[in-house]
């Protein structure tokens, strides 16, 4: 589906899957869908949060990040983009590098590549910033009483902010898995007539999605950046600051998309419909997975509902 803007011969690569009936396709879909979950088996949320993203906000800001508190709306915003520049390979957004190969196109030189990759990425961007300026401004206005920063104990067992994330990357998921299966042409497509009359309706879906990962993540950085934003109960303030910090979560991503344009990548990828879109499925199907596995079954494990792999670094 994401990959429908992918190549110019084939604007549907769903269908060009369908066409040339890909070989092993399940087992590609079966082996996409495992490597998604040995990721979140293996996934060391404190190598990743703490180690990583925490210490990469520490040097950033030149102070803890963790306990010093947040002074004015001006330090408020800069700590946005920090936390969401800090965030990028949490749990929370890992699955946001599937983006990256629904976002491929061709053209004949290194930095026509690059430019014409600014678009894709504009209208993921434009996304990614409707829904987390409207979960910004609710939940600023809202306060503390919505439930991402409730410190309700669910039937004593489960903090209210953790089944929200249950829920909420369970959803997506779920809609990144069913995306990879209508790449594979699988299932029906719910974007092709989108994309039939603008073509990058795929990556603004996709950034839609990005957008979404704030509506449930439990990330310490961003759950201090919340409170603070609900303190004010300033709307526009708490757009502003969510839409800084998924911005800053797609930097690195969006920087490592523009230099694979302008390698042979687009070109080697871009070369059929079927290989487009077999990378475009594993991408998602990976994705899709790892957010599935990690949300909807290892945290709520943790709080000893049902059972996950543990290992001895997690």
């Amino acid at each position: 589906m994401v990959s429908a803007d992918i190549t110019a011969q084939d604007s549907r690569p769903a269908e060009g899957a369908r066409e040339q009936g890909w070989t092993g396709r399940g087992w590609l879909i079966l082996i996409s869908l495992v490597i998604g979950v040995i990721i979140a088996v293996l996934w060391s949320a404190d190598l990743v949060d703490d180690d990583i993203g925490v210490n990469a906000a520490n040097g950033i800001l030149g102070h803890d990040s963790l306990t010093t508190n947040i002074t004015g709306s001006l330090a408020g915003i800069a700590f946005a983009f920090v936390t969401g520049l800090a965030g990028t390979f949490t749990a929370c957004n890992v699955a946001a590098f599937s983006a990256i190969a629904p976002l491929m196109e061709e053209a004949p030189s290194a930095m026509t590549r690059a430019k014409a990759a600014l678009r894709p990425l504009l209208w993921l961007s434009i996304g990614l910033i409707v829904v987390a300026a409207v979960y910004g401004a609710i939940a600023a206005t809202l306060g503390t009483s919505i439930p991402q920063l409730s410190n309700t104990v669910v039937d004593g067992i489960m903090p209210a902010r953790f089944l929200q994330a249950v829920i909420a990357f369970g959803l997506i998921g779920l809609i990144f898995v069913y995306l990879g299966l209508a790449t594979a042409g699988i299932v029906p497509d719910p974007m092709r007539r989108a994309t039939e009359r603008f073509r990058y309706a795929p990556q603004l879906l996709m950034g839609a999605l990005i957008g979404g990962f704030l509506i449930g993540r439990p990330y310490p950085l961003f759950y201090k950046t919340f409170e603070y934003a609900a303190s004010t109960h300033d709307g526009a303030y708490g757009a502003l600051v969510f839409v800084l910090v998924s911005l800053g979560n797609i930097v690195l991503m969006g920087v490592l998309f523009l230099l694979l344009s302008m390698t042979r990548f687009p070109q080697w990828l871009t070369a059929s419909p079927s290989r487009a879109a077999k990378f475009t499925a594993v991408a998602l199907l990976i994705g899709g997975a790892f957010t599935i596995a990690y949300w909807v079954v290892r945290l709520p494990a943790n709080f000893g509902i049902g059972w996950f792999p543990h290992m001895p670094w997690s």
